[in-house]
């Protein structure tokens, strides 16, 4: 989607509004959600849905997009091992947009996102390394691919809340600085 000129503020909330519901409406219906399901519960016209998301893998982009632009601001948060014990909450509860994104061959490029995440992740990593809770052994690299890795693992691993707690505190004791 084209960037374009600030949008109205009106147009701000119909936004919100629409990328709100249509993340309950893909959670709970999964491929069935409809876009008109989305106009529906955020209170639009089908038309406003379209004017800001041409089509369904467009608003699912989105979707995708707000998601990592609201965990970078997560990152300010919390210390780097809530962090992990949040990411993994959140990959688990987003499951169902994932999924879609992940089977609809959408060409998700979002690097500014990403690269703002390993930015936050990275800042947080320099926090723990100062506090010597975490090894300074440890480089920002391995800690992307270990909290890339437990979000996968909750993504598909059917994981319950006693498996994320265990599998966390395994991860973390390796982390710690000795």
């Amino acid at each position: 989607m084209l960037e374009g000129p600030p949008l109205r503020a009106d147009a701000q909330r119909n936004r919100a509004r629409i990328l709100d519901a249509a993340e309950s409406v893909f959670a709970e219906l999964g491929p069935r959600g409809s876009t008109e399901e989305v106009a529906r519960r955020a209170g639009v016209a089908i038309g406003t849905v379209f004017r800001h998301f041409p089509t369904k893998d467009a608003l699912l982009a989105a979707i995708m997009k707000r998601l990592l632009a609201q965990l970078v601001e997560e990152a300010g948060k919390h210390d780097l091992f809530a962090f992990f014990t949040h990411m993994v909450a959140q990959a688990a509860a987003k499951k169902t947009v994932v999924d879609l994104l992940a089977g609809s061959g959408v060409d998700i490029r979002l690097p500014d996102a990403v690269s703002h995440l390993n930015e936050a992740v990275g800042s947080l990593l320099t926090q723990a390394q100062n506090a010597g809770t975490v090894s300074p052994r440890v480089a920002l690299p391995e800690v992307m691919a270990l909290l890339v890795s437990v979000c996968q693992g909750a993504l598909h691993g059917g994981w319950d809340t006693p498996l994320q707690t265990r599998t966390l505190a395994v991860l973390f004791t390796g982390l710690h600085h000795n």
